[in-house]
C-alpha cells in the first residue's frame, strides 16, 4: 500500500491554524471531507475524537497519527498537515505536535486501516524525511516530499 493510494494533494494542509487538538482533528477531517466524500463530518470527527480517549495518538518527536474507523467513510483515506506553531496533543513525550497525518477507514475495513497506520508510521520514523516536511512552504511542496518518500519503500 501507497500512502498516496489515499492521500489526495487536496488533503495536505502546510499551515494548520489549529490550537488545539479538537481543533486539529476537525481541521484534518475538513481536508479529507471532499476527497473521502464523507457525509457527516461531526461524527466521524466524534469517532475520532473517541478513539484520542483510549489513548493519544500524538506518537512523540512532534508527530501525530490521529485514526478513527466510521460508517461514514466509504473508503480508506487520510490528510495531512502541518502546524507551524504546534498544537498541544497530549503526547507521548509531551512536546507539541507538527506532523500531523489524520487516517480514516470504513467501519469494515480494519485490515487496511491498520496496513495504513503501519505504513504512516514507517516513512515517518525517518529523521531527515520529518525535516524535509517541517521544511516543505506549499501543499505541492508537501505532496512531492510525501510521493517521493513513499516511493522508496
Amino acid at each position: 500500500m501507497k500512502i498516496t493510494d489515499i492521500l489526495t494533494l487536496e488533503a495536505v494542509s502546510p499551515a494548520l491554524k489549529a490550537k488545539n487538538k479538537k481543533e486539529a482533528i476537525e481541521e484534518l477531517v475538513d481536508l479529507v471531507a471532499g476527497p473521502a466524500k464523507i457525509g457527516d463530518k461531526k461524527k466521524v470527527v466524534q469517532k475520532i475524537l473517541e478513539r484520542e480517549e483510549l489513548g493519544s495518538t500524538g506518537i512523540g518527536q512532534g508527530i501525530a497519527i490521529p485514526h478513527g474507523k466510521s460508517d461514514g467513510v466509504k473508503d480508506l483515506a487520510a490528510a495531512f498537515g502541518l502546524s507551524r506553531t504546534g498544537v498541544n496533543f497530549d503526547s507521548l513525550d509531551g512536546a507539541p505536535v507538527h506532523i500531523f497525518f489524520l487516517l480514516i477507514a470504513p467501519e469494515s475495513a480494519p485490515s487496511a486501516h491498520l496496513k495504513a497506520l503501519a505504513r504512516i508510521s514507517s516513512l515517518l520514523k525517518d529523521r531527515y524525511f520529518r525535516k524535509t516536511l517541517l521544511g516543505s512552504a506549499s501543499r505541492d511542496e508537501l505532496f512531492a516530499a510525501i510521493r517521493e518518500e513513499d516511493g522508496k519503500h
